[in-house]
Formats: C-alpha cells, sequence, structure tokens
C-alpha cells in the first residue's frame, strides 16, 4: 500500500554486520533495479520527491551501536543501488543522485507482534524490527505539509 519495500536485514547481511551476502546481492539485482525503474520512469519521476533508504535494527544494544549498525546497514544498501554493475542505467543511477536520501533509524521503529485476530500484543518481534526499508515521499505529500504549515501559522 505504502509502495515501500521491506527487506529483512537477516537475510540481506550477517549477524552483527553491514557487509551483504552473496546471496542477498543476487536478490538485490532482481528486485532494485525493477523497482527503482519503475519510480524513475518520466511519467512518474515529476511525482517523487525523494527515494529513502532506513536501516532499522531490534533493541538488544545501546541505542549508539544499532544507529551505527543501522546507518551502515542502509548505506551499504544505497552503495548496491548506486553501482551501474548491479541492473541501473548511468542515467537513472544520476536520477536516483538527486533524490537519495539515506538514514538510520536504530531500534526506534520497532515492529510489534500481533495475536491470531492481528491485533498488537505489544511485545516487540526482534526479527522482523532487523530490516531495511526503501520508499519513496512524493511531491504531493510535501505540498500538504507545506499547506498544514501556512494555515498553522495564521
Amino acid at each position: 500500500q505504502t509502495g515501500s519495500i521491506t527487506f529483512s536485514s537477516d537475510v540481506l547481511f550477517p549477524n552483527n554486520s553491514s557487509v551483504l551476502s552473496a546471496d542477498s546481492q543476487k536478490s538485490l539485482r532482481e528486485i532494485i533495479p525493477k523497482y527503482l525503474d519503475v519510480l524513475l520512469q518520466d511519467s512518474f519521476r515529476e511525482y517523487i520527491a525523494e527515494i529513502i533508504i532506513e536501516g532499522h535494527t531490534d533493541t538488544n544494544g545501546s541505542y549508539e551501536w544499532n544507529m551505527e549498525l543501522s546507518s551502515r546497514r542502509a548505506y551499504s544498501v544505497a552503495e548496491f543501488c548506486l553501482n551501474p554493475q548491479n541492473g541501473l542505467s548511468e542515467g537513472k543511477i544520476q536520477q536516483l543522485t538527486g533524490l537519495l536520501t539515506v538514514n538510520g533509524r536504530s531500534s526506534s521503529r520497532p515492529i510489534y507482534k500481533t495475536d491470531a485476530a492481528g491485533g498488537p500484543t505489544g511485545e516487540i518481534d526482534m526479527d522482523a524490527s532487523r530490516r531495511v526499508e526503501i520508499k519513496f515521499r512524493l511531491k504531493e505529500d510535501e505540498m500538504i505539509e507545506k499547506i498544514a504549515e501556512v494555515l498553522g501559522q495564521r
């Protein structure tokens, strides 16, 4: 629904590492070029304000360690996307560099387990919390925020 792609960190990286595994690189080569090619098409490009790669961790360890690890993992995925050997043309890479933001979020946005009915249990799902997300922000969202700011000032 949001257009974001979430990759489990356990699938992409060895434990406590930010080095993409060979298997994860293969999977990313199959997914990333298709996803970014769609976002960077001329018919959609004018609506995209930003493409964001975010790293997230579970709540084990200090905030600082998790911030460093989540940032390095997000940066590793960004480097992969910006490498022309991984499926994007030089032109698409140039477009991407003008839109790309890379963030580490540490353990600030954990994923919670749900019960059989889909309701929250209050228990953190440590495996699901370790992830890298690629998402985008539309220019319309930016305009809505600006309008809300203007209206809030009156």
